[in-house]
């Protein structure tokens, strides 16, 4: 489901003539609306939408995740890497709270998804009946909108307006909880019911006439402008026109984490990756420039730091298709509310290059390129950093999807993996959740079944839903993982080495009557290998391969990308390693730890 123009003319729907349940309704509602896939796991208040499921079974497919979160994620990683919606459903009680991650997650990213969920019966609701949980009061705060559908007859109207909120203007989640007799009420459904969305306008808003010439007046004039991408422009498909401004203009770009492929990352005026472990080139950019054109991007303190200082001198135009984003974390001189696409699209019929002559500042750029880059020190052991440029290597002319969990391997994929393409990239940015990658992955695969989908992901993360192996096993779905397994919470081992004089508070995964449970030894061995990820996929069903030595990798990524059945890679890497650059909390680029 892409993002529709509100004055856009919908699909012609036929009228039903004939009785449905209530669940038949919700089912034909998301075939009219063109959803091919839901990822759905019943239990006893969802009962009868998993039957009609059944009935509509050569119009959408309906997958079983093995948890409820892994649903989520599957639904949000086919939304990531199309742009059409994702659709989820889950019973009442623990299954809907167990939706609640990917909820927050979608909220925090602006992901267009549909949550559907059973609740107990219209006359038991406020009775503390089993199962029963306030879903949208529990929602409240991470979705775009909510439902409770009381009433049948409203239910037709209600899946087309959830539909239309979550797709249109900044998407987001929409919950629509249903009682099990709506559910199993018949009616003569009307699908042409009008919405009723008082004070909702979903259509795009463009910028005036006035922005643009006010955009291209202060690019003109600028000596030292960098662009930045956040993820509005993956969300607006806007990559394009945001790749044709920057060669127009030779304006210096970088990227939030996740626009990470809205500007091909080995092009010469890029300069990755923006933040907390941006590269250092990028921060020093937006440091020292006089121009800041941001596109999409909410300014998130991982972006920003200490923000009084972020961009301290530069002149700001801030787009974003929001406006409670704009002038809400720093203040922008030129504040527009547009969508990326269209502002990109106009800005880019009257741009110019700079008056100046920018060979200055693109000289003292790449000077800190060359002073500053992105490295890793040679070791007998892979490093996770090769492993990812590695599989780069690999994979970087085939229009690859990489997923990612969270923590050092997130970072070190956005850092070394050179992304070129839009929705190549697919990682949980607002909520930093452990445990999104397999799922998302599985999601994506089943969306573009034609491309390679391989998640980078850490042990500490897999872990978190690796049930979903199964669901890829028996769905047929074949995935890969290319496993940088480190036996430990990475990150927060980062953090406190860093932060906390190396004291490890519960951040290895082995035995505790392991050395390395008290901060000795290495953990890198074969001995000290927990668990054992190969074993375990393999009583999944998926093909699996340990690597621990340099010379092998290279050959085990050919076999696990050639591989047509799902296939984990478990690459042994050391815990020592951290993710540099790193800027501290609240902190500035003359904060930043490089070594």
């Amino acid at each position: 489901m892409s993002r529709p123009n509100k004055t856009a003319s919908a699909p012609k729907i036929e009228p039903m003539l004939k009785n449905m349940n209530g669940a038949d309704v919700v089912v034909q509602s998301l075939v009219n609306a063109g959803v091919e896939v839901i990822f759905a796991y019943p239990g006893g208040f969802s009962m009868p939408l998993h039957q009609a499921l059944t009935r509509f079974r050569d119009k959408i497919r309906g997958i079983l995740p093995r948890h409820e979160q892994g649903g989520g994620f599957a639904a949000q990683g086919y939304a990531r890497a199309t742009g059409k919606l994702g659709v989820c459903m889950a019973t009442s009680g623990p299954g809907a709270t167990n939706l609640l991650t990917p909820i927050a997650d979608a909220k925090m990213d602006s992901i267009p998804m549909l949550i559907i969920t059973g609740q107990v019966t219209v006359p038991s609701i406020g009775s503390d009946a089993f199962q029963e949980t306030p879903m949208v009061e529990v929602c409240r705060g991470i979705t775009k909108h909510h439902y409770l559908v009381t009433d049948v007859n409203d239910l037709a109207r209600i899946m087309r307006e959830a539909i239309y909120l979550a797709t249109s203007g900044r998407p987001g989640p929409v919950l629509v909880d249903i009682p099990k007799d709506v559910q199993t009420t018949q009616i003569v459904p009307d699908f042409e019911q009008p919405m009723q969305l008082p004070g909702y306008d979903g259509s795009l808003p463009h910028a005036s006439k006035s922005d643009i010439e006010k955009t291209a007046a202060a690019i003109l004039n600028a000596k030292r402008p960098v662009f930045c991408a956040g993820g509005g422009v993956i969300t607006a498909n806007a990559a394009a026109e945001l790749f044709k401004l920057v060669e127009k203009t030779g304006i210096p770009t970088t990227t939030t984490l996740t626009a990470m492929s809205a500007f091909p990352r080995e092009h010469r005026l890029s300069l990755g990756m923006l933040g907390m472990h941006g590269t250092a080139y990028a921060n020093h950019a937006v440091h020292d420039c006089d121009l800041l054109v941001a596109i999409g991007t909410r300014f998130s303190d991982r972006v920003t730091g200490k923000i009084s200082e972020f961009a301290k001198n530069a002149t700001v135009v801030h787009v974003d298709i929001d406006p409670s984003e704009v002038n809400k974390v720093r203040a922008s001189n030129i504040s527009i509310v547009s969508d990326a696409k269209s502002f990109l699209t106009e800005l880019n019929k009257i741009v110019a290059a700079p008056k100046a002559d920018l060979s200055d500042w693109t000289r003292r750029i790449e000077q800190w390129k060359a002073d500053m880059p992105l490295k890793f020190q040679n070791s007998p052991n892979i490093l996770a950093q090769e492993a990812i440029r590695e599989l780069w290597k690999a994979t970087k002319d085939s229009g690859a999807i990489i997923c990612t969990g969270v923590g050092q391997h997130q970072m070190w994929t956005s850092q070394f993996y050179g992304f070129k393409t839009p929705r190549t990239f697919l990682s949980s940015g607002g909520l930093g959740t452990m445990g999104f990658g397999l799922p998302a992955a599985m999601g994506a695969k089943v969306a573009c079944p034609e491309k390679n989908v391989i998640d980078i992901d850490g042990d500490g993360s897999f872990q978190m839903n690796i049930q979903e192996m199964g669901t890829c096993f028996c769905e047929k779905i074949p995935v890969k993982v290319m496993l940088l397994n480190n036996q430990h919470l990475g990150m927060v081992v980062q953090w406190e080495d860093r932060f906390h004089a190396s004291n490890r508070a519960h951040t290895y995964l082995g035995p505790i009557d392991h050395p390395e449970a008290f901060g000795k030894g290495v953990g890198i061995g074969p001995e000290t290998r927990y668990p054992d990820f190969v074993t375990i996929a393999k009583g999944y069903g998926w093909e699996a391969l340990h690597v621990s030595k340099k010379e092998e990798l290279p050959g085990a990524i050919q076999k696990m990308l050639k591989s047509e059945k799902p296939f984990l890679l478990d690459v042994l890497v050391p815990y020592q390693e951290h993710v540099l650059p790193m800027t501290p909390p609240g902190g500035t680029v003359f904060d930043m730890i490089r070594e």
